[in-house]
């Protein structure tokens, strides 16, 4: 089983060593990587260095290449078990 590369996401370096770590695994350099991003080669350097001053759109691009997604929730808060069935049938 592949291990996903989730977690809290607290400051840019965190951010970037799950872009890291997600780039590597699929075997692609930094250059093979902007290019497939449609961003430089100097903002994957700075997105994976924790740079804190990137552009987000360009973050959540390579966040998409990635084939990942970035999810925001309130902190503390964990997936319920409960379905809530659709009233009114």
């Amino acid at each position: 089983m592949k291990k996903l590369p989730i977690g809290n996401i607290n400051n840019p370096k965190s951010l970037g060593n799950i872009v890291r770590q997600q780039r590597k695994s699929q075997g692609a350099t930094q250059v093979e990587f902007a290019a497939l991003c449609g961003v430089g080669v100097r903002f994957i350097s700075d997105l994976e260095n924790g740079k804190p001053t990137i552009e987000i759109g360009k973050a959540l691009q390579v966040i998409d290449s990635l084939g990942l997604a970035l999810i925001i929730q309130p902190r503390g808060w964990t997936p319920s078990t409960t379905t809530i069935e659709p009233s009114g049938t």
